[in-house]
């Protein structure tokens, strides 16, 4: 009996991706063999820190990295080791910042709700976000403005298909808070598979998340210049006590990378662009809807799936379509995002070819005049 009947909980297909409201994606057989090993043994902390930074720095070319709890606390942390760098009585003193640098600049449109606002991340650090430009764009002007007070403690861009408005070029802005000598922290949550590029930009500090498309359990990876890596790690004697990771955290982290590296890249990107040309090609045989192979907006090495309704053949609108496939057994949550100009996007990489066949039949037996077996 798996867990879903042994706890009556509710079945479900995730085509939305690595999405933390269902639990974000799935363990290899060879990480969760290691984290049930690290669940049963004792280990001295720093070592398995170590460890993680060691196998992060040769995975990705960062001079070090550390795992704390997930990429929301990164955020927190790597603003209280902007403002603190490695300084105990600092470290010991925050949320209160009395003569530190508090302000933390960001673009506007890097201002994402990931289910909670970003810049309460920014806030739980007791530093205080500065807004940049405005949503429809921020220019490298705009940033440097902005960066050129005092106060500054570092500056934050996000990489995620969730900014808005107009692109910013994240190597200029990079650029440009080091010219006044201001760190800059990239959250790239979603980006493990772009690490190289978001090192590239020369941002002191990476986040992504390890539970993604990574594949271990939550844990946030924050790599990149070893003084900032440094003083991360030192806020686990302050706020970052409560944003620890877990020993099988990190193991799984380490066993997850290990398997990254043995991952033959072009096979699977390959495999990634075959299941969704083949599902585009089925469901684009059902009346009602349209299917088209879409690009990662964030340059991920993978293709998406759109779905076109058609409101008048389908008898139903996208977000109709989308909430009838929320409301079957086993249910099937896809990517609503677009659902107001009549798109549903569907994220194919974690599912098996029997779940992939499962949405066709849902949505078979969803729109109208599709020929039903006999």
């Amino acid at each position: 009996m798996g867990l879903h009947d042994q706890y009556g909980l509710t079945q479900v297909i995730n085509a939305r991706g690595p999405f933390t409201p269902l639990g974000v994606s799935r363990s290899d057989e060879r990480v969760t063999a290691a984290v049930a090993a690290a669940l049963s043994g004792f280990f001295v902390m720093e070592e398995l820190q170590d460890l993680a930074s060691r196998t992060v720095a040769r995975a990705t070319g960062a001079q070090a990295a550390t795992v704390v709890h997930c990429t929301s606390s990164a955020i927190t942390l790597s603003v209280a080791a902007a403002m603190t760098g490695t300084a105990p009585e600092r470290i010991a003193a925050l949320p209160d910042t009395h003569g530190m640098p508090t302000r933390v600049v960001l673009p506007a449109g890097h201002t994402v709700d990931y289910g909670h606002p970003l810049v309460q991340d920014i806030r739980l650090a007791g530093a205080t976000p500065v807004v940049s430009g405005t949503g429809d764009a921020c220019t490298v002007a705009d940033l440097e403005r902005d960066l050129a007070h005092p106060d500054t403690a570092c500056l934050v861009l996000v990489s995620s298909r969730l900014t808005r408005g107009a692109p910013v070029p994240l190597a200029d802005a990079v650029a440009a808070a080091h010219r006044r000598g201001v760190p800059v922290v990239v959250d790239g949550a979603a980006q493990d598979l772009r690490i190289d590029e978001l090192l590239a930009t020369g941002a002191d500090l990476v986040l992504v998340s390890g539970q993604k498309y990574l594949g271990s359990p939550t844990a946030g990876l924050v790599l990149g210049r070893a003084g900032a890596v440094r003083a991360v790690r030192a806020q686990e004697k302050g706020i970052g006590r409560a944003m620890k990771a877990s020993k099988e955290a990190v193991i799984g982290v380490v066993e997850a990378l290990g398997l990254r590296a043995e991952l033959d890249q072009v096979a699977w990107r390959r495999a990634q662009t075959d299941k969704v040309a083949h599902f585009v090609a089925r469901v684009s045989a059902l009346p009602g809807v349209a299917g088209r192979v879409v690009d990662d907006p964030t340059g991920l090495p993978f293709p998406r799936a759109s779905v076109v309704v058609d409101p008048a053949a389908a008898g139903r609108d996208a977000a109709a379509l989308a909430a009838e496939l929320r409301t079957g057994s086993p249910q099937i949550w896809v990517i609503t995002q677009h659902q107001d100009r009549g798109e549903l996007l569907l994220e194919l990489v974690p599912l098996a070819e029997e779940e992939v066949a499962e949405i066709l039949r849902a949505l078979a037996a969803l729109l109208p005049g599709t020929p039903q077996p006999a």
